[in-house]
């Protein structure tokens, strides 16, 4: 299965132009995914205070393996939270540099509520694909921490219980983030042509130090990825110059070549 790249994605002319889907999700399988256990936590998890998070990681399945990520309130003051990893997995699926994630998202409602997608390995390589707080009901983030550049996007089709299609292209030289269809973030900075890290899905709880915790009568809150897939850039087969009248040769480059793009919009991150 294949499709024309995204603009941005390819940053020299003649190099490859569409991607075959390389990974797509089944949040059940046990093959791919690991549930309730991640190395971007203290010693694998449960817990992980020092980042802000009410988490207490757990394998049940009601939590993660339908697509629905949950959230529920323990009587010791944590939250029973579901997070999805492919690290530690039998496939061990890590994304590359080039590589297109797409995925289908709906935005959960409730005050504390912190859902994410994003990459990691090796304490570092973190990518996110997106984070969502309803505190701010249109603000959505995307975040390179491999090379230091974010965008806080405001978008009137962001707000609590909204769907939204992402985009993220991990490109050498640049990283670019899609929303609906429409891109709103490039960061000219990209993940270099070695990276290449393990996804990460969950639902986190935020303990209250830069977003608010959970009001006091909010047992439960969830949100939902009804599709995850990653594309992989694939060479496109070369034919043979053709010889002009002239004795010459055409060009075996398409003569609109994508080239990178400027981000849409002009909003910026808050100092």
């Amino acid at each position: 299965m294949t499709e024309p790249s995204p603009a941005g994605s390819v940053p020299v002319p003649g190099r490859p132009l569409s991607t075959q889907v390389v990974f797509t999700a089944d949040f059940a399988s046990p093959t791919q995914w690991v549930a309730g256990h991640s190395w971007a936590y203290p010693d694998g998890g449960p817990v992980n205070p020092g980042n802000d998070k009410l988490d207490y990681l757990v394998a049940d399945a009601e939590y993660s393996r339908s697509g629905v990520f949950r959230a529920r309130r323990r009587v010791d003051g944590w939250w029973n939270t579901g997070l999805l990893t492919t690290e530690g997995s039998q496939e061990g699926f890590t994304v590359r540099a080039g590589d297109v994630l797409e995925a289908r998202v709906q935005l959960p409602t409730e005050i504390g509520a912190w859902p994410a997608i994003w990459t990691w390995r090796d304490g570092d390589q973190e990518i996110d694909v997106f984070e969502y707080h309803p505190d701010n009901p249109d603000l959505i983030e995307f975040t390179n921490h491999v090379r230091g550049t974010n965008r806080y996007h405001h978008d009137e089709a962001v707000r609590p219980g909204a769907w939204v299609d992402l985009r993220t292209v991990f490109g050498v030289r640049s990283v670019d983030w899609w929303l609906n269809g429409r891109r709103v973030f490039t960061d000219g900075r990209g993940v270099g042509r070695a990276w290449h890290a393990f996804l990460i899905v969950n639902l986190s709880v935020c303990a209250g130090r830069y977003h608010p915790a959970p009001e006091p009568d909010t047992t439960e809150m969830w949100y939902e990825v009804s599709s995850l897939v990653v594309r992989r850039p694939v060479a496109m087969p070369t034919r043979p110059p053709a010889t002009t009248a002239a004795g010459g040769h055409e060009s075996t480059f398409p003569a609109d070549d994508h080239q990178p793009g400027a981000a849409s919009g002009t909003d910026t991150a808050p100092s």
